[in-house]
């Protein structure tokens, strides 16, 4: 239209700890409940299904000769998110009762979260 004036707006949006933190809240919420649930479900299915035992198909995973590496990954990969989404939704609870909500604990909340969800994924993977 004459007359009319289109202006382009650049909206510029940096990272921070709580937003990082509630995406992957997000993300470990569909993936425990998405893909872990249902994995766990066929697991405990089959095991009731198949003929042999338990010892029998652990022996049989034992006889695929993975590497110690990849075992380890895949064990800290499984412990990683539970261990987030269990610390981070005791965060979630404690600012359900209004304790917490200035930025500065929230950003401290956060960062003790990242940590104990490293160790106990840390120690989980040691077992």
């Amino acid at each position: 239209m004459p007359g009319t004036r289109v202006t382009m707006v650049t909206v510029s949006c940096r990272w921070s700890v709580p937003m990082a933190m509630s995406i992957t809240h997000r993300g470990t919420g569909v993936a425990l409940s998405g893909v872990f649930s249902p994995g766990i479900s066929v697991f405990a299915v089959a095991a009731l299904v198949l003929p042999g035992s338990f010892p029998h198909y652990l022996d049989l995973i034992h006889s695929l000769s993975f590497g110690p590496a990849l075992i380890t990954l895949s064990k800290f990969a499984l412990s990683f998110p539970v261990a987030y989404h269990t610390f981070n939704g005791i965060r979630h609870l404690v600012w359900d009762a209004g304790k917490g909500l200035k930025i500065p604990e929230v950003y401290g909340s956060g960062y003790t979260v990242i940590a104990l969800t490293l160790l106990t994924s840390l120690a989980l993977t040691a077992l």
